[in-house]
């Protein structure tokens, strides 16, 4: 429970402390955004690292190497726990939106520098509004701003991490629009953490493997069709040998 505390407080007091940090953030955009959006970026991966250590979290993060450094990318992963967003942005090596649910615009401070980092908000119950938002993650990545996303639209309850929801295929549209590289993200053991024991914060091994690049256009025509159940079974494949090796140990 004082993990939990020792966040809270920490979280709190960084989006307090960072009210006249907007105000400059918001000046440096007006004459040099790019200058904004780097220092942003550093700020809030600064403030998620003091988040994970901490949690006292036991993060082994293999194949980071597979993550272009020269293009903007698709990001696709599993989705089991709020500190997925946490674990893999603090670990992001340039400009990166998420796409996260609306109702976090409602969440004061937390919504502006989200919009600072580029994040896109979906409207899961509106079809239409939810097409526009794939469409702006298109445009990101034509602009050099990768994307992540969590194609199952929640967090997974199953009592296994190896029952996901089936993925959204509309997701997969900016990729196919785009031609960027896909990067699928597992992320093993993260519900552990926290959300199997509510309120309380575990310092549990959690491992996030990023897997090899996919390129759509490489992609026999029948699995371009529906990318969303391939980029899944890559994904559940790690999740299983992560899950086998951290069992043999």
């Amino acid at each position: 429970m004082i993990r939990f505390i020792l966040i809270v407080i920490f979280v709190v007091s960084f989006l307090i402390l960072s009210i006249p940090v907007f105000l400059i953030e918001w000046i440096i955009g007006k004459f040099r955004p790019e200058w904004r959006d780097k220092s942003s970026l550093r700020i809030v991966q600064g403030a998620f690292k003091c988040v994970i250590l901490i949690s006292g979290v036991k993060l082994t993060v293999i194949g980071e190497e597979h993550v272009p450094k020269d293009t903007a990318v698709l990001y696709i992963g599993n989705h089991r726990s709020y500190f997925d967003i946490v674990l893999t942005y603090a670990r992001c090596p340039g400009l990166t939106g998420y796409i996260a649910k609306k109702e976090m615009l409602k969440i004061p401070l937390l919504s502006r520098w989200m919009k600072f980092l580029h994040c896109l908000f979906l409207d899961r119950s509106d079809i239409r509004e939810g097409l526009k938002t794939i469409l702006a993650a298109v445009d990101h990545i034509k602009n050099g701003i990768s994307v992540m996303i969590f194609p199952e639209g929640t967090r997974g309850e199953s009592p296994s991490e190896l029952t996901m929801l089936p993925f959204h295929e509309g997701s997969f549209k900016i990729a196919s629009k785009t031609g960027c590289p896909i990067i699928p993200v597992s992320i093993h053991n993260s519900s552990a953490l926290f959300e199997d024991h509510l309120p309380r914060i575990k310092p549990v091994p959690v491992t996030i493997e990023y897997g090899e690049p996919i390129y759509l256009k490489e992609l026999p025509k029948e699995v371009q069709k529906f990318p969303g159940s391939y980029v899944q079974e890559v994904i559940l494949e790690t999740l299983k040998k992560n899950q086998t090796q951290n069992d043999s140990h």
